[in-house]
């Protein structure tokens, strides 16, 4: 008797084969003078830094919430995510709206976040065989915020890691869907 592989399973893995031999795109930005990068495919879109509405008794991450197209996002500083100070808001600053994946209840729902970011430079290929694994000391920020780093044109780029980053539930723990953790509080 032959051992016959099931079709959709040879597929899938052929698929994630091409896969990681092909550049991943990246969305880099700065923060506090270092370039960072964020998938693509996470990102939903950008734009302009305008008031936040503030919600008392959020983590020091959270800066507030904004209305997008009558959703109620929250708005996160990564740097105060990462223990640092906050940059000043100037012309450059711009709201990255990032699509996250965050288990509630044991499956995984979509949340969607904004994210603080200095500037935005540009959407980069970044080769799989140019990312390092996240290093074990030595960043300024906890190596599990980090997917990777990317060498580009002789400089490093940081790549974090969106899911955990961007968990408010790891900074506050408590139950609720950002949104709700914004309006609750």
């Amino acid at each position: 008797m032959r051992n016959v592989v099931p079709q959709a399973s040879s597929a899938t893995l052929a698929a994630a084969a091409t896969t990681s031999a092909e550049p991943g795109q990246y969305l880099t930005f700065m923060l506090a003078g270092e370039v960072f990068a964020i998938g693509i495919l996470a990102i939903k879109e950008i734009i302009e830094y305008h008031s936040l509405t503030e919600v008392p008794m959020m983590p020091a991450c959270v800066r507030g919430v904004i209305n997008l197209r009558g959703a109620v996002v929250p708005v996160m500083d990564p740097l105060a995510r990462f223990g640092r100070k906050s940059s000043d808001v100037t012309k450059r600053t711009c709201i990255v709206i990032v699509e996250t994946e965050v288990e509630n209840e044991g499956r995984l729902e979509h949340q969607v976040i904004g994210v603080v970011v200095d500037a935005v430079n540009e959407v980069l290929e970044i080769a799989s065989s140019d990312i390092e694994p996240a290093p074990a000391f030595g960043a300024r920020i906890r190596s599990e915020f980090i997917q990777g780093v990317g060498r580009v044109k002789g400089k490093f780029v940081i790549l974090l890691d969106v899911n955990h980053v961007l968990s408010i539930d790891e900074v506050n723990p408590t139950t609720g869907t950002p949104a709700e953790l914004a309006i609750a509080h």
